[in-house]
């Protein structure tokens, strides 16, 4: 079993997960209406990317025997002035994804759940390439 303050922050995280694939499906759709395919191809594989994440935390969570509790996904922003607030805005969001990761790690821990740990380990490697692929891209934006 995880740790009920663990438990919750991993079921947090499952709504952060749901969360970006929403957002990048909000700027998928920006960029279709503007006739940036391939912008908006790149956003449509992160939604799809991000719903992968948030069902590695369901697996987790349910094969370590704890409850799965869905949230409720936020309301989210749905346009942009520019195809540069766009990509900072990207990029903005992986590094809030980045700190939530860092904080389950903390949590995971504290609680001494080392179960956790290959978990938490392969998603810092892979803010590690979210954040520098968006990084990247906005800077060449500019």
């Amino acid at each position: 079993m995880i740790g009920d303050r663990l438990a919750q922050a991993m079921n947090d995280q499952i709504r952060v997960e749901l969360e970006s694939a929403y957002i990048y499906l909000s700027m998928a759709a920006w960029l279709h209406d503007r006739d940036l395919d391939g912008m908006a191809h790149w956003m449509r594989a992160q939604a799809h990317e991000e719903m992968t994440h948030a069902m590695k935390f369901f697996v987790h969570i349910l094969d370590r025997g704890t409850k799965v509790v869905l949230q409720d996904v936020a309301q989210i922003k749905t346009d942009w002035s520019t195809i540069q607030e766009v990509w900072n805005d990207t990029y903005t969001h992986e590094q809030l994804v980045t700190s939530k990761i860092n904080d389950l790690l903390t949590i995971a821990r504290e609680e001494r759940d080392y179960q956790a740990e290959p978990l938490l380990n392969w998603f810092i490697d892979e803010q590690i390439e979210e954040e520098a692929t968006a990084s990247k891209i906005a800077g060449e934006m500019e």
